[in-house]
């Protein structure tokens, strides 16, 4: 009878240990940690929150861990082949650290049975097992956001239903992104440098949720059945306000036209002389071959599909490079003019495509696109007068 007692009292041991059995006291909650001051904090957070004072267990889970320090890292990101994992901390801790970097927190509180509960609890003590832990990561589409819709969804057999909120307006992947990165940053920009004209469709309201924003919003509105998903919902810590910003003088827009402005003052200098400048052509012309081989290597060579039909194309054209051995000539071949022409003609072809809305470019070049489009006009002009004479 004895050992009887002992077995089951070690039984129940292993329960809480490894089922973690909840009571009638635990709580699930969705952590939405609002934006930090970086580019990769620059969209925010979210964190299932386990909370049980019964079994005192407060515990948070979120798919946002990468292998930073780990061999290849680099490699494996800019292949598109970067995997995260779902990490574990005490929820105090997180709280604290997210606190410390004076990012807003706000918990919703899930509408849940016991039964559902302890069914979220065991998905993610699951799948937080060494050999579950990782998943390739997708920005758009599979990421610390979206992983906390598509738990619920696969613990409750789909049955969440989610409403579009009131005065609900879609937007494209691109214009979600510009409303965490600001367009006239170096991180927008280089967005909308690698990315393709992919992130210019509509997204579905559902697809809105990549943004943990987004999941706060639409998880506020949404239903199970006849029931709310959300009962009670807190800000746990309101961001203070930061001293304005005072780097606008080596924003993109400035720093590009200042060079635009110098490419201008060449041209004009050249027209008025009638010579031209090799070193600026040459300069141009390495520099758009080389972001177009970046471009085209985004495109084809990894697995970032949001990198693919990317019309920066037309004016970072990789074949510039064949003109840089007959930019350097006094005398340059006759295919030159009609090379040239080609590259205006691509230049306008951006411009078509960005107003009907096929791909936007970043505003910041502006200024260099209208600058890069007079020099290849002058030198169109310039190389027909040379070969006349």
């Amino acid at each position: 009878m004895n050992i009887r007692i002992l077995g089951l009292f070690i039984l129940l041991c292993f329960q809480q240990l490894y089922s973690q059995q909840l009571s009638s006291q635990a709580e699930v909650s969705v952590i939405t940690i609002g934006p930090g001051t970086s580019l990769n904090d620059a969209f925010g957070h979210n964190i299932f929150r386990i909370r049980d004072r019964a079994n005192n267990l407060d515990v948070g889970y979120d798919y946002g861990r990468f292998p930073f320090n780990e061999p290849g890292f680099y490699l494996n990101f800019a292949q598109g082949k970067l995997n995260y994992s779902i990490g574990k901390s005490k929820y105090k801790d997180l709280e604290g650290f997210y606190i410390w970097q004076n990012r807003t927190i706000t918990e919703q509180v899930l509408n849940l049975t016991l039964e559902e509960k302890q069914a979220i609890l065991n998905f993610l003590v699951n799948n937080y097992k060494p050999e579950n832990r990782d998943y390739l990561y997708d920005f758009f589409f599979d990421n610390c956001a979206t992983k906390m819709k598509d738990v619920l969804q696969d613990v409750l057999n789909n049955n969440i239903i989610f409403h579009e909120p009131k005065n609900f307006k879609p937007q494209t992947f691109r214009h979600l992104i510009r409303g965490k990165v600001p367009a006239n940053s170096w991180g927008s920009v280089g967005i909308d440098l690698a990315l393709g004209s992919v992130i210019d469709q509509q997204a579905t309201p559902e697809e809105h949720m990549f943004l943990p924003a987004y999941i706060q919003t639409f998880f506020s509105e949404a239903t199970i059945g006849e029931r709310k998903l959300v009962k009670r919902e807190k800000t746990v810590y309101q961001e203070k306000p930061n001293p304005s910003s005072t780097d606008f003088l080596w924003s993109p827009l400035v720093i590009f036209s200042i060079i635009s402005l110098i490419m201008l003052g060449i041209t004009y200098s050249d027209y008025k002389k009638q010579t031209r400048n090799k070193i600026l052509d040459a300069t141009l012309l390495l520099v758009t071959t080389l972001l177009g081989i970046l471009i085209l290597l985004l495109w084809f060579a990894t697995d970032h599909q949001t990198a693919a039909y990317n019309y920066n194309l037309l004016w970072a054209f990789p074949l510039n490079g064949l003109l840089l051995w007959q930019i350097a000539k006094k005398q340059p071949k006759t295919w030159i003019i009609p090379f040239m022409k080609f590259l205006v003609i691509m230049g306008v072809l951006m411009a078509f495509h960005w107003t009907i809305g096929v791909q936007e470019f970043a505003p910041a070049l502006i200024p260099f696109f209208i600058a890069l489009l007079l020099r290849y006009i002058y030198l169109i002009s310039y190389f027909k007068k040379q070969l006349e004479s």
